[in-house]
């Protein structure tokens, strides 16, 4: 395990192919391109199974479901045999590589770290706008689906339905432009999705993935299980000289030296790049080589 912890960090230490690692990801769940042109669904046997990222499951070329959608599943449905098994894939993932996903495997990541590259003024986002998708997570993803479903019988997937920009920008939007009939049922939840989309596409290009700060429920859900993940940041306190170098180039405004496992670190590599004593790394729970 140590040896694969190291090979890992090497690649991860690398931006360039952190990159190809996104786009990789992005093209291995989203293979079916051809239904862009004709606006159908892929609705195969790998349906039954989760993205580990946010990849919304009515995007055309999608052969996976979304996790967050699942989890509204679970919430809003009384037949749990997939429910259960879909959150146990992403529990399991959560606890192997936590928030590793968010900076990897996520497609509406990438998405955002290539808009943040268009040449603006970059700000940091207050404490405490992070904390919003913890809200988001439990009343839209958990409360909301279950409490309609006891009321009416039906789940209502509020996160989906109401809030999800990822969800109206691979799925929606597709749709609307290969399928005619689709256009003219347009409303004002569309119109509503589609300002909370632009707003946070805007947004990216001024705050380093303002949607995964603000607005992601599986970050939220990933980053509760940093605290246990196998994967993590483990810092040499007897080398660091707290120069605040990592600190700088966080893309999560994190302080590694004093949070390592902090809710909010995407274990993107980049602190232990810029560590000019070698202090920082990326580890997995079992890896015998000690802190000092």
């Amino acid at each position: 395990m140590a040896r694969l912890s190291k090979t890992f960090s090497k690649v991860k230490m690398n931006p360039v192919k952190r990159k190809l690692i996104q786009i990789a990801a992005f093209g291995f769940c989203n293979p079916q391109v051809q239904n862009f042109f004709s606006g159908k669904i892929y609705t195969g046997k790998w349906k039954n199974f989760c993205a580990p990222g946010l990849n919304c499951y009515s995007c055309p070329a999608a052969i996976f479901s979304c996790p967050i959608g699942a989890m509204q599943a679970v919430g809003g449905s009384f037949q749990f045999s997939f429910s259960f098994y879909a959150m146990g894939i992403i529990l399991a993932i959560g606890v192997l590589i936590g928030r590793t996903v968010c900076a990897f495997l996520c497609p509406f990541g990438l998405l955002q770290e290539l808009i943040h590259k268009i040449p603006s003024p970059k700000i940091r986002l207050p404490k405490f706008f992070r904390s919003i998708k913890y809200i988001v997570l439990f009343v839209f993803v958990l409360i909301m689906p279950a409490a309609s479903s006891h009321l009416t019988g039906v789940g209502d997937p509020a996160f989906c339905k109401y809030i999800c920009p990822a969800g109206l920008f691979e799925g929606g939007l597709p749709l609307i432009a290969a399928r005619q009939e689709l256009r003219g049922a347009l409303g004002a939840l569309f119109f509503l999705k589609l300002g909370i989309l632009i707003g946070t596409l805007a947004s990216c290009v001024f705050i380093h993935r303002f949607f995964c700060k603000t607005l992601c429920p599986l970050g939220a859900l990933y980053g509760i299980l940093n605290k246990v993940s196998f994967r993590h940041l483990k810092i040499n306190r007897a080398t660091c000289t707290q120069c605040g170098a990592c600190k700088n180039v966080c893309p999560m405004d994190v302080n590694p030296v004093a949070t390592a496992r902090s809710a909010e670190c995407i274990l993107c590599g980049k602190c232990e790049e810029i560590c000019p004593h070698g202090s920082i790394r990326i580890s997995w729970r079992n890896d015998r080589t000690k802190e000092k």
